[in-house]
């Protein structure tokens, strides 16, 4: 929760990629509180009302896996709809003709994610989402101490680049210094 905050304001996209991980971290203790509350909230050095913040915080996630039936698969969606903005961002700054050194990176990036589309088993709403699905998939992979290849590593510096110019352009329009046509 203390996490999420911070990386929401400070950089989008890291927060996207904590938040789908705390999803499935909530799917390994099978939306289960006390299992939560046993393993992770208690690791933390809280007073007592923090950790009954961050129990709370957690109870919520977990009953909006449970109505948005995403408890064993996809990603909630208040997270859904952040990509949606971005993916919307993208698009009217691709449009913008202010914005030229994004337009360049991207279709310097887009190679890349044509490839990802071929190769993911199912077909994603957009580009940005692409970008992401395979960010999540090289940070589990990096957790499980798993190696990537040359082209991999490639693609993941283009892609990385991308959506760290990305998500500044987020952070510049939701603090008003962007103006887009």
């Amino acid at each position: 929760m203390y996490i999420s905050s911070q990386k929401k304001k400070e950089n989008i996209a890291e927060y996207i990629l904590y938040m789908w991980q705390i999803e499935d971290i909530i799917r390994a203790y099978k939306l289960d509180i006390e299992l939560i509350h046993k393993n992770i909230i208690e690791t933390y050095n809280l007073p007592p009302e923090k950790k009954e913040e961050l129990t709370q915080w957690y109870e919520q996630l977990i009953e909006m896996m449970r109505s948005e039936n995403v408890m064993t698969t996809g990603h909630l969606q208040i997270n859904k709809n952040i990509i949606i903005h971005l993916s919307d961002l993208h698009i009217a700054l691709l449009n913008n003709k202010q914005s030229g050194k994004y337009s360049a990176f991207f279709h310097k990036t887009l190679p890349f994610i044509k490839e990802l589309k071929t190769k993911q088993p199912t077909e994603l709403d957009n580009d940005i989402e692409v970008c992401f699905n395979f960010l999540y998939g090289i940070l589990m992979l990096k957790l499980q101490q798993k190696e990537i290849s040359k082209e991999t590593e490639q693609a993941l510096t283009q892609i990385t680049g991308f959506i760290a110019l990305l998500s500044a352009n987020y952070t510049l329009f939701k603090d008003g210094k962007l103006e887009l046509e």
